[in-house]
């Protein structure tokens, strides 16, 4: 595909704002709906770029449309574009004026940040939090295309191009409902969704000790471990999601060869974070300020 020199002046970043609209909700008037204009206004858009580019950005589909080829890669590229834009415009503020874009799996935003973040903010308060609860490869994918500055999750993938700031201790135990006895490997196992890096975590496990015992997905771990705790079954989580559980006796671990598992948390960014991220950075790991939920800098950093 040949793009043509005029290209900058037909595709507005409005126009693209629109395009990434409608190509997300894979209508025209609903993405007019959640623009606030017209649909005769995002088709003249569409058209616009398409000419421009001189190939068809999306094709009829039954009622709906779908993006062509050559759509999907616009795509590709258009959220990056995004990205940095809104990477740029946090880089050139005042660290303390900026904004920080936080991506997390589930569990590290429900037992991990919510300190972190609030100590962060009554500290900084005029600096922006926004907060991204995605299963890891997605959020590695959000950080590759600069839609957020900070990623809370597992170790990131090798090749990913982000650079792991700082750690924090974290297990993953098998746990159950108390006074079931019998062979956890031959119980059901009760798995988060599918991508989800636990699930991933205690399905290698199980290959790993050469086991097949009944598999139940339950979507997410809250749901998981609350079946534990009716007797269902078993399931591996973070230690930190059910320790106030196991200490008041509503859940028990499950004694299994290999675990616990040592997956620390890891704090990740781009190989040149703005201001306002590295002042969170900072922060969350002053033990002065966030206390025994600090992270750690103390290891050779990971890209």
């Amino acid at each position: 595909m040949t793009i043509p020199a005029d290209l900058p002046a037909a595709a507005t970043w409005g126009r693209l704002h629109t395009f990434m609209a409608v190509h997300e909700t894979g209508s025209v008037k609903a993405a007019a709906e959640a623009l606030h204009v017209t649909p005769p206004a995002v088709s003249a858009a569409i058209a616009a770029l398409e000419v421009a580019l001189g190939t068809a950005l999306f094709a009829k589909s039954g009622r709906g449309i779908v993006p062509t080829d050559a759509g999907e890669t616009f795509a590709s590229y258009v959220r990056k574009l995004q990205g940095l834009l809104a990477e740029a415009a946090s880089a050139v503020q005042d660290a303390d004026r900026g904004r920080v874009r936080i991506g997390a799996v589930a569990t590290a935003s429900e037992y991990v940040l919510p300190r972190l973040i609030a100590s962060f903010a009554a500290e900084h308060p005029q600096v922006e939090l926004s907060l991204s609860v995605r299963p890891r490869e997605e959020l590695f994918s959000l950080a590759s295309d600069h839609a957020v500055d900070v990623v809370l999750a597992g170790r990131p993938p090798r090749g990913s191009g982000l650079v792991t700031r700082a750690r924090r201790p974290n297990r993953l135990v098998v746990v159950g409902k108390p006074g079931v006895r019998g062979d956890p490997l031959r119980m059901t196992w009760l798995l988060t969704a599918v991508g989800s890096g636990t699930r991933d975590t205690a399905l290698a496990l199980l290959t790993r000790l050469q086991a097949a015992p009944p598999l139940l997905t339950l979507g997410t771990s809250g749901a998981a471990v609350a079946a534990a705790r009716e007797g269902l079954g078993v399931t591996l989580v973070h230690e930190e999601a059910v320790r106030e559980q196991l200490e008041a006796g509503d859940l028990a671990s499950s004694p299994v060869t290999g675990t616990p598992l040592d997956r620390p948390w890891h704090l990740c960014t781009s190989p040149d974070p703005t201001a306002a991220t590295r002042l969170f950075l900072e922060h969350v790991c002053a033990s002065d300020a966030v206390g025994a939920a600090a992270f750690h800098t103390r290891h050779r950093p990971e890209g």
